[in-house]
């Protein structure tokens, strides 16, 4: 197969509830060492102590506060409805694959990073990702930030290299910072060298940059071939993750013939303003996250899931 292309247009809670839980049963429990003999022969069980209530109460307090600033927050950023939260991450990862009509020759054969475009669940969960980096709306960390909703951005360095600051800020905020290129070239009409210098590269800026070599990159416009794979898997890169659906601050775009989302789909977005689109990435937020919660859809991590 030769070119593949595509339009390019932490907070857990279970651990805490197990471990509360736990907890009160184990008060409640007889107990399993020499009994006191005056409530022992008055046949009283001993009353729950202090610590355990306090914890459940103070457990059950943060949920309502963290509750109600959301819903502060989705009426501050003027969204119809309070976003769904997304259910812990699996505790069994999904197997990953590239989508049929995605390989290319001896994709399997020598190991290449899976191409898809949706994640393999039945939750109804999507994902967000963002591309590039030109715009840098302060506007957009704060909304994500009250909002707490998950992201993750693919990176160019021609574009971040004018403010690493502000995608350390959403590194710090959770966001998932990954390889997009040095130059956002067309990767298929490079040679092997200069592709891997431009996937490689990147890789040493991220990690210089952000402290890591990120784990997933995305081809620009969406265009691979299979030097493309052969280079970022000598990259260390695991996973190509695509999309499937697209929004932008007026409409979506769809990949799949229903014009749908579907549980699993990855959604693309870029980091663009007012003088791109009509609209700002405040309204692209909007847009999205009015339609996904509308349809009953949380927003869920995508490095959760790999």
């Amino acid at each position: 197969m030769g070119t593949v292309g595509q339009n390019d247009k932490k907070w857990p809670l279970r651990r805490v509830r197990i471990g509360l839980a736990a907890l009160v049963l184990a008060t409640l429990a007889p107990s399993c060492g020499p009994a006191d003999p005056e409530t022992a022969s008055a046949g009283r069980r001993q009353p729950l102590k202090a610590p355990p209530a306090r914890a459940l109460d103070a457990y059950a307090t943060k949920l309502r506060a963290a509750h109600t600033a959301r819903v502060a927050a989705a009426r501050h950023w003027g969204l119809k409805r309070v976003p769904l939260t997304a259910p812990p991450p699996p505790a069994k990862k999904p197997r990953i694959t590239t989508r049929d009509g995605f390989e290319v020759d001896g994709h399997r054969r020598l190991g290449l990073p899976p191409v898809f475009t949706t994640v393999p669940t039945e939750r109804k969960v999507v994902f967000l990702t963002i591309d590039d980096g030109a715009e840098k709306d302060p506007a957009f960390l704060r909304m994500m930030n009250e909002l707490r909703v998950p992201y993750s951005a693919f990176l160019s360095d021609y574009l971040v290299e004018e403010d690493y600051a502000y995608f350390e800020k959403m590194r710090d905020s959770g966001a998932g910072l990954h390889n997009h290129t040095l130059r956002h070239p067309y990767l298929p009409g490079l040679s092997y060298a200069r592709q891997k210098r431009e996937i490689c590269g990147m890789q040493k800026v991220m990690e210089k940059r952000y402290g890591e070599r990120p784990a997933l990159f995305r081809p620009p416009y969406g265009n691979y071939n299979k030097d493309t794979l052969r280079a970022a898997k000598s990259c260390g890169i695991a996973y190509v993750p695509l999309w499937n659906a697209e929004v932008f601050a007026d409409h979506w775009d769809y990949r799949e013939w229903d014009r749908s989302l579907h549980p699993g789909d990855i959604v693309l977005t870029h980091f663009r303003g007012r003088e791109d689109w009509n609209g700002s990435m405040p309204d692209m937020i909007r847009r999205f996250l009015d339609k996904v919660t509308a349809e009953g859809y949380a927003v869920a991590r995508l490095e959760d899931y790999l």
